[in-house]
């Protein structure tokens, strides 16, 4: 079954055609670096990753560019307050994404182009554009003019009469026209700048990215991804930039992934209900946090509450547990059953399931729920008095394969949850009443292995957690 992917641009599911033949071009936009990052942020790292990872699986080599915009009003702003210079500003936020990313499973970028590295190419890209006349320089600043870019609006779906009805001029901006953009700021006073053609300044936010798609992966893309809130105006100004310099489609897939809110409100400063990811990877186990942000679809809205990533530990838990019993049970497993063809097949429909829901636009959401199935399954599997080392490995090896397209590593040892203890307990009980001692002592090392103690009592099994 081939991939599907819906695509902002013409809001539809479409089959996935790569440009070149076994490979992914891929540009996803990154953070501006003035802070650490916040949940928001980490959800498009976590979605984006996942779905590079899918296409790795498929056998594909993607090429994943992310950018890092280290140069806005907002990096000067910080840089100002803190007495520094806006490159120290800049690397401090850069490494602590790359930090806060890698705990969650991120995985690095083919490259991660930075605006002050980019700078000669954002330069000769804006010359192209304003040689063309789709810009034009006012007073050192130089702009964009979308009505001269026939189809400004189509990836926010807007006509540009739409679009021009809510733009302003704001005081000290030398537009021509409302929907002019930035493409060229003048330098004020002792702030950072380079030299142009048209004086001292710093690029737009959005002539950035245009300048890194064309040099890192080519003039014509496969996916461009990023935030919801980038379909307008940022990546309607790419597209019109880009295609308005070379003559081409810019990508021939977009990708947005949903808001977060907390507590059923939208994340936001004002609300006081901002959330650094580095406070919750101190606090919560960040395989935890990047398996909760999986179980929605990507495009969805996703409410992060502190209940519903219970919910997600719980879940999690059970899957790791069901990976732990398969581990401890292979000691008493022979290598032939009758019965074995039936499960290696069950197993293998599994595998179907997980890929299928992969294959309908990255739908992560229904992925987790077969690999709730194979957990299941597995524990089914392992109330058997004959198990085979082959279905166990089989087993096994499609939890890990469903993980690791996940981005989650099933090979950390995890502790057990308490209900997962109670439920050990459970089985080991029904396996005495039904005389089944291997399997009542099997589970006792396995929970003896976690340092889980247990006392067989008149009122029945109670339990400890030891050192």
């Amino acid at each position: 079954m081939s991939i599907k992917v819906y695509n902002t641009l013409t809001r539809n599911k479409e089959e996935f055609k790569p440009l070149v033949e076994g490979k992914v071009s891929m540009y996803v936009c990154g953070p501006t670096v003035y802070n650490y990052i916040h949940i928001g942020n980490a959800r498009p790292a976590i979605v984006f990753d996942t779905v590079r990872r899918y296409f790795e699986y498929k056998g594909y080599k993607v090429d994943y560019v992310l950018n890092f915009t280290d140069v806005d009003d907002k990096i000067i702003k910080t840089a100002n307050e803190a007495n520094a210079e806006v490159k120290e500003i800049a690397d401090k936020y850069i490494d602590a994404y790359l930090e806060d990313v890698a705990a969650l499973g991120v995985k690095k970028a083919t490259v991660n182009p930075r605006v002050m590295e980019t700078m000669d190419d954002i330069i000769a890209f804006i010359e192209v554009l304003v040689n063309k006349d789709y810009a034009y320089e006012a007073a050192g600043d130089v702009y964009f003019k979308p009505r001269a870019f026939e189809g400004y609006g189509k990836l926010s779906h807007q006509s540009i009469d739409e679009l021009r009805s809510g733009a302003r001029i704001q005081i000290g901006e030398r537009k021509e026209d409302p929907l002019d953009f930035a493409l060229w700021k003048k330098a004020k006073d002792g702030e950072i700048s380079w030299d142009s053609p048209w004086g001292k300044g710093r690029p737009g936010w959005h002539i950035e990215c245009s300048a890194m798609v064309k040099k890192y992966l080519g003039d014509t893309i496969d996916i461009h991804a990023g935030g919801q809130d980038l379909t307008f105006p940022h990546h309607e100004n790419e597209i019109a930039q880009s295609e308005a310099m070379t003559g081409h489609s810019f990508a021939n897939y977009w990708m947005h992934n949903g808001y977060i809110n907390i507590d059923n409100e939208k994340m936001s400063k004002s609300l006081g209900n901002f959330v650094l990811a580095r406070e919750l990877i101190e606090k919560h186990d960040p395989q935890i946090l990047r398996f909760f942000m999986l179980s929605v679809h990507y495009r969805n809205p996703i409410n992060f509450t502190e209940e519903l990533l219970e919910n997600a530990k719980n879940g999690f838990g059970r899957i790791i547990t069901a990976y732990q019993n398969l581990e401890h049970r292979k000691a008493s497993s022979t290598n032939l059953a009758e019965d074995e063809a039936e499960w290696l097949s069950k197993i293998d429909a599994l595998k179907q399931q997980f890929e299928a829901a992969m294959d309908d636009d990255f739908n992560s959401a229904n992925a987790i729920s077969v690999l709730f199935d194979l957990a299941k399954e597995a524990n089914v599997y392992l109330q058997s008095k004959q198990t085979t080392i082959q279905v166990i490995d089989t087993f096994q090896e499609a939890i890990r394969i469903f993980l690791q397209i996940l981005g989650i590593n099933v090979n950390d040892e995890k502790d057990l949850l308490d209900e997962d203890i109670e439920a050990l307990i459970l089985e080991r009980n029904e396996a005495r009443k039904n005389r089944n001692f291997a399997r009542a002592d099997e589970i006792r090392d396995l929970l003896k292995d976690q340092h889980i103690i247990l006392e067989d009592t008149a009122q029945g099994v109670r339990w400890k957690r030891g050192q």
